[in-house]
C-alpha cells in the first residue's frame, strides 16, 4: 500500500499554494484587481470564520481534472483519484489544521464534516464524504452534520436554507471540508446552517480554489507563485509569518 507521501508526491508538481498580498482576496485568496475582497466574497454573506485553500485549481489543468474526475468518473480511475485526494487532505491537515483553527479563533476543531452536494439526489452518495473518511487526522471527529434541504437556492447562490442540520450543536467548533471553492456560496451556506444549529467557530479547508488563467493578470500571478508546492507552508502561516 503506498504511503501518504508517495500518493501526494505527484501533486506537488502541479499544485500552487495561495499566498496573501496586494490584489489577493483576504477571505478566499482569489486574485482581485487591487481590492481587499473579491466580488463573490463581497456579494455573499460571510459565515465562515476562516477559509484555507490548499492549492489554486486552475481551470482545465491537472488539479481541476482530478477534482472533477473523482466525482464524475467510475471504476478504478475514480477510486485512485479519491485515495490520492484523501492523501492530499491527510498530509495538509496534519501540517496545517492548527493554522486554520488559530485563524478561526478556536483552540481546536471538535467536529469535522463535509459540505453537502448542492444536488439533493446526489447528496446521499457524495464521494467527498468517502474521501474525508479516509483522512487520518480527522479521526473520530468526522460526522455528517448537514444534508441538502428541499428548499433554498441551487447552483452557486448563497442561501442559508440550502442545507439543514441533522442535529443540534452545543457551541462546538467545526471544520468544514470541501473539494472546490468557486464562489464560496455552498461553503458559506453550510456554515450558516451549522451556526443556526448552535455551532461555535466554523472554518473551511478547500482542496482547490478555482481560478481561470486567462482572467486579467492571473497567468502572470500564477507563474509568480513559488514552485514546487511546499507542504510545510500554507496560505495562513505564510501570511502570519
Amino acid at each position: 500500500m503506498p504511503t501518504v507521501g508517495e500518493l501526494t508526491a505527484p501533486y506537488a508538481n502541479f499544485m500552487l499554494g495561495p499566498r496573501s498580498g496586494a490584489g489577493v482576496c483576504e477571505s478566499c485568496f482569489n486574485f482581485t484587481s487591487g481590492y481587499a475582497r473579491c466580488y463573490a466574497c463581497t456579494r455573499n454573506q460571510t459565515w465562515l470564520d476562516a477559509v484555507l485553500p490548499i492549492s489554486y485549481s486552475v481551470a482545465h489543468e491537472q488539479l481541476h481534472h482530478a477534482l472533477a474526475g473523482y466525482k464524475r468518473l467510475t471504476g478504478e480511475v475514480a477510486r485512485r483519484l479519491r485515495i490520492e485526494l484523501a492523501a492530499v487532505l491527510w498530509r495538509f491537515l496534519a501540517e496545517h489544521e492548527a493554522c486554520l483553527a488559530h485563524a478561526a479563533a478556536a483552540a481546536r476543531f471538535e467536529l469535522v464534516t463535509t459540505v453537502p452536494s448542492g444536488d439533493r439526489a446526489r447528496d446521499q452518495r457524495h464521494p467527498l464524504r468517502f474521501v474525508a473518511g479516509l483522512v487520518g487526522p480527522v479521526g473520530q471527529r468526522g460526522e455528517r452534520l448537514l444534508r441538502r434541504s428541499s428548499t433554498g437556492a441551487g447552483g452557486r447562490s448563497f442561501d442559508a436554507a440550502k442545507f439543514e442540520p441533522l442535529r443540534a450543536l452545543a457551541n462546538e467548533s467545526v471544520l468544514l471540508i470541501d473539494d472546490t471553492w468557486t464562489t464560496g456560496a455552498s461553503a458559506q451556506s453550510a456554515a450558516a446552517a451549522l451556526k443556526a444549529a448552535g455551532a461555535g467557530p466554523v472554518a473551511a479547508v478547500v482542496i482547490g480554489r478555482h481560478v481561470n488563467r486567462e482572467w486579467h493578470e492571473n497567468d502572470r500571478r500564477l507563474h509568480a507563485l513559488s514552485r514546487p508546492f511546499a507542504w510545510e507552508t500554507c496560505a495562513l502561516c505564510a501570511r502570519d509569518g
